[in-house]
Parts: C-alpha cells; sequence; structure tokens
C-alpha cells in the first residue's frame, strides 16, 4: 500500500472510529439522563471539533507516519500514549472552565469514561488497518523492492530470514557484491548502488557484512543514496548480546536502521511550527526596517537589492536562497568564491547590514517555503558541496537535514572565508546533527540574539 493510500484509509479509520466514541460518549452524558445539565450541548457541532482536535494530536503524536514492519501492538500502543495526552489536555481545559464557571467537578469524571471509548474505538480501527496491510504483504502485494548488500554466508541468511516472513514487505531482487563475487543474483557492486537503486525501483537496502569486512561499510554509505531507500543493517551476535547495538526485531529478524531521524516526529513537527511561526513574526515585525534597508541598498549601489543563490539543500535538493544584496553588482562573475572579513567587494550598507545579520532576514522567505530551518547546518553552493564530498567521506551526513538560517557552527566559529573554515566547522555541524532537539534548537537562537546584540556578525 502507497503511503498516499494508507494516510487516506488511516483519515477515514480515524474519522470514523472517532466519531463512533463521540456519539456513545453523548448518550452516555446527555441523552441517557444519568447527569442533569440546566442546559443540553449540540450534537453535530462539537463532532467536527472534536474530530479536528485529535487530528492534530495524533499528527503531534506520529500516527500518520508510513507504517513499515511495525507491529499491530505498537501500533496500539501508540494509540494508547496519544489518546492518553490528549485526554489529559482536555481534562485540564474543563478543570479551568469548572473552576471558571463554579461547576460540579462531576464532568471530569466522564474524562475516563471517553478515554476508554477512545482507545478501544480507535485502537480498533487501527489494528483493523494494519491488519489489512498485513494481509496484502503476506499475499505479496505491497511488497518493497530491496537490495542485499553482501553475498556472503550472513547474506543467504538474511534472505532466507526475510523470505520466510513476507509480512516483512521485503521483495528481494538480488545482490550487491562487495568481493567481486559474480553469480546470477548479483547485481553489481558497491560503486554500482547508485544506478542498481535508480534502474530497479529500489527503495529498501540491506546490509549483511561478515567480520572482515566492517571496513567497507562507509564506502557503502558513501556510494548509496540515502535520500532515496532506507538502509538497515544485519548486526553481528555479539553486538545484539552486548547491548552494543540496538535493533528492531519484527518475526526474528534484528536489523538496525541506519541513519534514522535523531528528534521524534512530534518535535520535528512542533519544530517546523516555531519556524512558521517566528518566521512570520519577524518579517511582519521587522517590516519597515526591511524596507528601509531595501531602498539604501537600491540608493547607494548598482545592482538589485536582493541577492539569490543556488545552495544544496536537505539530501541534496537544490534550492534558490535569498539575501540582502551586501557586495557590488557582479561579485562572483569569474566563479564562485568565499568573502574575506576586509573584502573589497562589500558595500557600505553590505557592512552594516552583515555586522547585525540583517542581510540573512529574507532567508524567513525560504523557512515558509520549507527549505530551511531558522536552525540547522548553513546550506552550501553546489561547487564546495562537490568539492566536499570528494575530500570528506562522511560529508553526506550533513546533507541529512534541513539546513538553517542560523547553527550551531555559526555561533561557535567564524566566519567562512576558506575552504579550512567550512572543514573546521563541520565538526560543529556533525555535532548538531547527532544532539538535534528543541532545547538544543532554543540555545543556538539565544546565542545568536546575543552575537546580534554584542556586534559580533562578520
Amino acid at each position: 500500500m502507497s503511503s498516499k493510500k494508507e494516510k487516506i484509509f488511516l483519515f477515514l479509520s480515524d474519522f470514523i472510529f472517532v466519531n463512533i466514541a463521540w456519539t456513545i460518549y453523548y448518550i452516555i452524558r446527555i441523552e441517557s439522563g444519568w447527569i442533569q445539565y440546566s442546559q443540553t450541548t449540540s450534537f453535530l457541532i462539537p463532532l467536527f471539533v472534536v474530530y479536528l482536535y485529535w487530528i492534530l494530536i495524533f499528527s503531534f503524536a506520529g500516527l500518520y507516519q508510513h507504517w513499515f514492519v511495525r507491529s499491530r501492538f505498537d501500533e496500539f500502543a501508540s494509540v494508547v500514549k496519544a489518546v492518553s495526552l490528549g485526554c489529559f489536555l482536555l481534562f485540564f481545559f474543563i478543570f479551568l472552565d469548572d473552576v471558571i464557571r463554579s461547576t460540579k467537578a462531576i464532568s471530569r469524571l466522564l474524562i475516563l469514561i471517553y478515554w476508554a471509548l477512545m482507545v478501544v474505538s480507535v485502537g480498533s480501527g487501527r489494528i483493523l488497518i494494519r491488519s489489512f496491510q498485513r494481509n496484502l504483504l503476506q499475499k505479496g502485494i505491497g511488497l518493497r523492492n530491496t537490495i542485499i548488500i553482501g553475498t556472503g554466508p550472513r547474506g543467504k541468511e538474511l534472505e532466507s530470514l526475510v523470505g520466510k516472513f513476507p509480512q516483512l514487505g521485503y521483495n528481494v531482487v538480488g545482490y550487491v557484491s562487495t568481493n567481486g563475487a559474480d553469480e546470477v543474483s548479483v547485481l553489481g557492486n558497491i560503486k554500482d548502488i547508485n544506478g542498481i537503486v535508480t534502474n530497479n525501483y529500489i527503495s529498501e537496502v540491506l546490509i549483511a557484512l561478515e567480520a572482515k569486512e566492517r571496513d567497507k561499510l562507509f564506502e557503502i554509505l558513501k556510494y548509496c543514496p540515502q535520500d532515496k531507500v532506507n538502509m538497515k543493517i544485519l548486526p553481528d551476535t555479539y553486538e545484539i548480546v552486548s547491548g552494543l547495538a540496538k535493533t528492531s526485531q519484527i518475526y526474528g529478524v534484528p536489523l538496525i536502521e541506519v541513519m534514522p531521524g535523531i528528534m521524534s516526529y512530534s518535535a520535528r513537527l512542533l519544530k517546523r511550527f516555531l519556524d512558521l511561526f517566528i518566521a512570520v513574526f519577524l518579517l511582519i515585525l521587522l517590516m519597515p526596517l526591511l524596507l528601509l534597508i531595501a531602498l539604501l541598498i537600491k540608493l547607494t549601489s548598482e545592482g538589485t537589492v536582493f541577492y539569490t543563490q543556488i545552495r544544496v539543500g536537505r539530501n541534496g535538493r537544490l534550492f534558490k536562497m535569498f539575501k540582502f544584496r551586501s557586495m557590488i553588482k557582479d561579485s562572483e562573475e569569474y566563479g564562485p568564491e568565499w568573502a574575506g572579513e576586509q573584502d573589497s567587494r562589500i558595500t557600505k550598507i553590505g557592512k552594516i547590514i552583515r555586522k547585525l545579520y540583517l542581510d540573512e532576514v529574507p532567508q524567513m522567505i525560504n523557512v515558509l517555503k520549507n527549505e530551511m530551518s531558522l536552525v540547522g547546518p548553513r546550506p552550501e553552493r553546489p561547487h564546495f558541496v562537490d568539492m566536499l564530498k570528494n575530500e570528506i567521506p562522511y560529508y553526506y551526513k550533513r546533507l541529512s537535514v534541513k539546513p538553517g538560517i542560523t547553527g550551531w557552527a555559526q555561533i561557535k566559529h567564524k566566519y567562512d572565508s576558506s575552504l579550512d573554515d567550512v572543514r573546521e566547522k563541520l565538526k560543529y555541524d556533525f555535532y548538531y546533527i547527532e544532539n538535534m532537539s528543541l532545547k538544543t534548537d532554543f540555545k543556538i537562537m539565544i546565542n545568536t540574539f546575543l552575537v546580534i546584540i554584542l556586534l559580533k556578525g562578520h
């Protein structure tokens, strides 16, 4: 089942079962006559409001993510957690309402009944959907094309394991050789992975290396297009027993996900909400100043007000980044180059707005377009990305997250003026990627504000 169809089924299921829970709750609360109310509550308007409320809660809890190789018990547990969170918030709002209106506290006890109705109703709907998906996979419908990297005993063992359980969703189309093996089922070697993935519509890559081949893992990560596929590794028995590897075991097949999302779905959703809120707020707040800057740029130097440049975003996607022009017209007519601290190409107005980071404010447009975030590694130009990819084996990791207007590297290191500065900043970017959290983002934003206030900008 495609991700789009799956979401349609989930929204439809939740629409039916959330409303069933509300209907039963309404009958118990209003129609049964067990509780006396001075004024009856309407049925239809709260029905739609409540449904929209649960859509937000379930989205925040990640219940509309694509389901793949996950047990129905885990799905039900996720529903219980989401419903518990939603009911807790309802309890809090009802408590405040009761205090304000001096209402009897008996209405709060009904939250427990509503919680049970939601858990049973929505949980049952989710189990039905997931059982339907599982049955489709067992019949070979909706399997994902998969390659196994490794032609040794471990590779054969992994193919045998996943072949026993079609519910896992893997359709193994062949192997990628790590030692030059030339068999019928071998589609190519490590350097051919990108082409193999594209030509065979591969969406899953399973890595099963022998003990002596562990050093080839980084080479695999280098050539594998991680924006197109999900990657998992078959760990050693020692790693599983010792707890050195956190595995996901479904039907007895232990696999480690490569490059999983550091932030939870709810945290990423909240990060995006904050990006949108702060971007809109700053654009409105600074509008008079931005218009003044635009006018001064136009009056004091030739050229356009805005400077646009192609940058590399998440997963290597190119986008057009906006800035206020702070240099003379055609400053890079001989090719891309970094600006030095006393660069003669920088205009008088440019020196001021660069010092206050005001030249970066138009990138709020990129934030609204979901091309950038407020916080993240700075996006680099394709020319330098290609150069660094060849020099630094792990550079791809920097492209695994959305770029930002400011970042850990920007508050910890000076402005880029050479390739060496970029290499040095990579250490800070990798630290941020490994420690991504809303707390870290707030810390970076506060430090960025202090840099601007203390005039420590470039």
